[in-house]
């Protein structure tokens, strides 16, 4: 399938929807929902992306909680915060500002107000744990969406694609290694166990999608 196939499967609605794609890190999230978005606009509906990633711990805060070196997990996230702006979304009449953070990559930090959901009918959220339900504070995120989605990907690409991220972010191959070993993998064991909780399960697969 391609992006365009499932753009047909997100429904028309007269008020807000919003659709989750959780997954592994390095599944390709971030790309599917830019995508997804993209062919939603071209079919002529309103559509923004707004990711998990925004609602990062300031580098600061997990410095001081000897935590930096964890970034990533759940707990290094503002669950709270998260939760509390996807209700802003679901309450909020369409027309109206939401402020929504993105995170930058060059510098590793959340900015505040990245992008602002306002007049869009669409919202993609894309994030790790939108169907974790055992870690403080992220129980609520599924019952806000109003579908999510899950994208996998083989172990040997997500390994590949975040040595890959971590070494064009500044760290040396061997501090790469350790942050996708002793991390990222262990977050993605954390985050499959989640996958039966979506409604619908995609695989990555060449440049489009397979329905499992």
């Amino acid at each position: 399938m391609t992006a365009g196939d499932l753009a047909g499967l997100v429904p028309t609605r007269a008020d807000r929807f919003l659709l989750g794609i959780a997954g592994p890190p390095g599944a390709g999230k971030s790309t599917l929902a830019q995508r997804l978005c993209h062919e939603l606009i071209r079919l002529g509906r309103s559509a923004v992306v707004a990711p998990m990633d925004g609602y990062h711990l300031r580098n600061d805060v997990l410095r001081a909680r000897g935590a930096l070196a964890r970034k990533g997990e759940p707990d290094t996230f503002d669950a709270d915060a998260f939760v509390a702006d996807l209700r802003l979304l679901r309450e909020t009449p369409v027309g109206e500002p939401v402020p929504w953070p993105l995170f930058d990559r060059a510098v590793d930090e959340p900015t505040e107000g990245g992008v602002v959901v306002r007049d869009e009918r669409v919202v993609v959220v894309e994030g790790n744990y939108l169907l974790l339900a055992d870690a403080p504070g992220w129980a609520p995120v599924r019952g806000l969406l109003d579908e999510c989605w899950y994208l996998d990907a083989p172990r040997q690409v997500l390994t590949e694609r975040l040595l890959d991220r971590h070494t064009a972010g500044g760290r040396t191959p061997e501090e790469a290694r350790v942050k996708v070993m002793d991390s990222d993998l262990r977050n993605a064991d954390l985050i499959a166990a989640t996958r039966s909780r979506a409604d619908r399960v995609l695989s990555a697969t060449g440049h489009g999608y397979a329905l499992d």
